[in-house]
């Protein structure tokens, strides 16, 4: 476990970066299913207590990303194909929603963020930075939902789309595939600045099952990952 490579924020309680960060490796597949975390060795690495750690690990747990075994410790699960697929039904229900009102509406200072963080994630997609490009695909949802006063939306669904986070890390295969999925991002904004909440929902919808397509391929290439 490579927890003196987890660069962990500098906001929120211990607790809390400590679990961002985690959350992270966890998603990048530094911390690849079965591996073990040690309270003791993560501490040390961050000098605190054990107890934000411990509070940290329950937190990963209660959104099932390790399992805390009694007496034997803390292990990173394997990717549920099932959990995958119900956050991603979750995620569409939410996320079209959320597309459709900001066709409706949209805050003008969240539009421009928008067109800065496609273009800083189009320039990850072309060095082929899978994890700045993750980053960027995740504040460009965060900005969407923002923008259309749906802050709350990506709160519900943050939790949960750590399943899908980490089986899509395993499609950004290339430049080519991330490229995509920014066009993916231009379409959806496309249909809201057209002030279309039906093509802007199905531009969502589109997006949302690009895992779909890639999922058969991915699990079969990656089985010791998968349950």
């Amino acid at each position: 476990m490579k927890v003196d490579a987890l660069n962990v924020p500098t906001t929120g309680s211990a607790a809390q970066r400590i679990e961002t960060e985690l959350r992270r490796a966890i998603i990048s597949m530094s911390l690849p299913p079965g591996t073990r975390l040690s309270e003791q060795e993560i501490a040390t690495s961050h000098g605190v207590s054990r107890q934000p750690v411990r509070e940290a690990l329950i937190g990963l747990a209660r959104t099932r990303l390790v399992e805390i075994l009694p007496q034997r410790g803390t292990v990173v699960v394997k990717i549920s194909t099932r959990k995958m697929m119900e956050a991603r039904f979750v995620r569409e229900a939410i996320e079209t929603a959320v597309a459709r009102k900001a066709a409706e509406a949209f805050d003008p200072a969240q539009r421009t963020r928008i067109d800065d963080l496609i273009d800083l994630q189009s320039k990850a997609a072309q060095r082929n930075d899978h994890g700045t490009f993750q980053r960027y695909d995740e504040l460009f949802h965060v900005a969407l939902a923002e923008g259309a006063g749906c802050g709350l939306a990506w709160e519900a669904i943050s939790d949960i789309k750590a399943h899908m986070d980490r089986a899509c890390h395993l499609t950004l295969t290339s430049a080519e595939t991330m490229a995509a999925l920014v066009d993916q991002h231009r379409a959806i904004m496309v249909a809201v600045d057209a002030r279309d909440p039906a093509g802007a929902a199905e531009a969502m919808r589109c997006h949302l099952s690009e895992i779909l397509r890639a999922l058969p391929k991915v699990a079969q290439e990656h089985p010791d990952l998968f349950e």
